[in-house]
């Protein structure tokens, strides 16, 4: 999965931003939706990254990968 080449993004003090140039919408993710989205570029497992970051369960992890990446699916921010 990747980021459509005409999506920028840029972190901000507490948050990243997708800017979808083609629409000109924002899209703010908090610190665990980037590191989520980091790990997915990557290409590492989100899930497990997110359990070794922050307090959530292995079950709740994979719920959030799950939502977040349907999430930037559906706004046509990323490709598989």
């Amino acid at each position: 999965m990747r980021l459509r080449t005409d999506v920028v993004a840029v972190d901000t003090e507490d948050a990243r931003v997708l800017l979808d140039e083609r629409t000109g919408r924002y899209f703010q993710l908090n610190r665990s939706g980037a590191l989520i989205l980091d790990a997915v570029l990557a290409g590492e497992d989100a899930a497990q990254r997110l359990t070794e970051t922050y307090a959530v369960g292995p079950e709740e992890a994979a719920a959030d990968v799950d939502d977040l990446l349907r999430r930037l699916t559906e706004a046509g921010l990323v490709v598989a």
